[in-house]
Protein backbone atom coordinates (compact mmCIF):
# COMPACT_ATOMS: atom_id res chain seq x y z
CA UNK A 1 0.00 0.00 0.00
CA UNK A 2 1.27 3.47 -0.83
CA UNK A 3 1.80 6.34 1.57
CA UNK A 4 -1.23 8.47 2.44
CA UNK A 5 -2.14 11.46 0.33
CA UNK A 6 -1.61 14.87 1.88
CA UNK A 7 -4.90 16.72 1.51
CA UNK A 8 -5.77 20.27 2.53
CA UNK A 9 -9.27 21.63 2.02
CA UNK A 10 -10.13 25.22 2.84
CA UNK A 11 -13.51 26.93 2.52
CA UNK A 12 -13.63 30.62 1.62
CA UNK A 13 -17.12 31.98 1.12
CA UNK A 14 -19.06 29.60 -1.13
CA UNK A 15 -15.91 28.08 -2.69
CA UNK A 16 -13.76 25.27 -1.27
CA UNK A 17 -10.22 24.84 -2.55
CA UNK A 18 -8.67 21.38 -2.24
CA UNK A 19 -4.94 20.69 -2.60
CA UNK A 20 -3.72 17.11 -2.85
CA UNK A 21 -0.18 15.70 -2.90
CA UNK A 22 -0.40 12.09 -4.07
CA UNK A 23 2.38 9.66 -3.16
CA UNK A 24 2.90 7.35 -6.18
CA UNK A 25 5.88 6.29 -8.33
CA UNK A 26 4.05 6.93 -11.64
CA UNK A 27 6.29 4.90 -13.98
CA UNK A 28 5.75 5.70 -17.66
CA UNK A 29 6.94 2.35 -19.05
CA UNK A 30 9.65 4.07 -21.11
CA UNK A 31 12.48 4.20 -18.55
CA UNK A 32 15.16 1.51 -18.26
CA UNK A 33 16.67 0.14 -15.05
CA UNK A 34 20.41 -0.32 -14.35
CA UNK A 35 20.38 -3.68 -16.20
CA UNK A 36 18.86 -2.09 -19.29
CA UNK A 37 15.43 -3.66 -18.90
CA UNK A 38 12.34 -1.50 -19.38
CA UNK A 39 10.62 -0.62 -16.11
CA UNK A 40 6.93 -1.61 -16.54
CA UNK A 41 4.32 1.13 -16.67
CA UNK A 42 2.61 1.80 -13.34
CA UNK A 43 0.52 4.92 -12.98
CA UNK A 44 -2.71 6.29 -11.56
CA UNK A 45 -5.54 5.85 -14.05
CA UNK A 46 -8.53 7.34 -12.23
CA UNK A 47 -8.76 9.83 -9.39
CA UNK A 48 -11.97 11.18 -7.85
CA UNK A 49 -13.00 13.46 -5.02
CA UNK A 50 -16.35 13.31 -3.25
CA UNK A 51 -18.14 15.55 -0.79
CA UNK A 52 -21.31 14.36 1.00
CA UNK A 53 -21.52 11.37 -1.37
CA UNK A 54 -21.42 13.57 -4.50
CA UNK A 55 -18.50 13.51 -6.95
CA UNK A 56 -16.98 16.99 -7.13
CA UNK A 57 -13.92 16.13 -9.24
CA UNK A 58 -13.02 13.21 -11.49
CA UNK A 59 -9.97 12.77 -13.73
CA UNK A 60 -8.32 10.13 -15.87
CA UNK A 61 -4.53 10.20 -15.75
CA UNK A 62 -1.92 8.45 -17.84
CA UNK A 63 1.81 7.70 -17.87
CA UNK A 64 2.77 11.32 -18.61
CA UNK A 65 1.86 12.50 -15.08
CA UNK A 66 4.89 13.04 -12.84
CA UNK A 67 5.96 11.06 -9.79
CA UNK A 68 4.16 12.18 -6.59
CA UNK A 69 1.78 14.47 -8.46
CA UNK A 70 0.18 17.58 -6.99
CA UNK A 71 -3.35 18.61 -7.94
CA UNK A 72 -5.62 21.45 -6.95
CA UNK A 73 -9.31 22.00 -7.64
CA UNK A 74 -12.22 24.01 -6.26
CA UNK A 75 -15.92 23.36 -5.84
CA UNK A 76 -18.95 25.06 -4.33
CA UNK A 77 -21.36 23.96 -1.63
CA UNK A 78 -19.14 22.81 1.24
CA UNK A 79 -18.84 24.12 4.77
CA UNK A 80 -16.06 24.02 7.34
CA UNK A 81 -16.09 20.80 9.36
CA UNK A 82 -17.34 18.62 6.48
CA UNK A 83 -15.13 16.03 4.78
CA UNK A 84 -13.64 15.67 1.31
CA UNK A 85 -12.70 12.13 0.26
CA UNK A 86 -10.09 11.53 -2.48
CA UNK A 87 -9.62 8.09 -4.09
CA UNK A 88 -7.44 6.74 -6.87
CA UNK A 89 -6.96 3.47 -8.78
CA UNK A 90 -3.74 2.66 -10.61
CA UNK A 91 -2.80 0.47 -13.57
CA UNK A 92 -2.00 -2.50 -11.29
CA UNK A 93 -5.44 -2.33 -9.70
CA UNK A 94 -4.16 -0.89 -6.43
CA UNK A 95 -6.43 1.62 -4.70
CA UNK A 96 -6.05 4.32 -2.09
CA UNK A 97 -8.63 6.49 -0.31
CA UNK A 98 -7.90 9.34 2.10
CA UNK A 99 -10.00 12.13 3.54
CA UNK A 100 -9.61 15.61 4.98
CA UNK A 101 -11.81 17.87 7.08
CA UNK A 102 -12.55 21.22 5.46
CA UNK A 103 -11.18 24.13 7.48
Amino acid sequence: MSDPMRIRAQAQGDKTTVRVLVSHEMESGQRRDAAGKIVPAWFIQNITATHNGKTVMSAQWGPAVSKNPFMQFAFKGAKAGEKVIVSWTDSKGEKRTDEAVIS
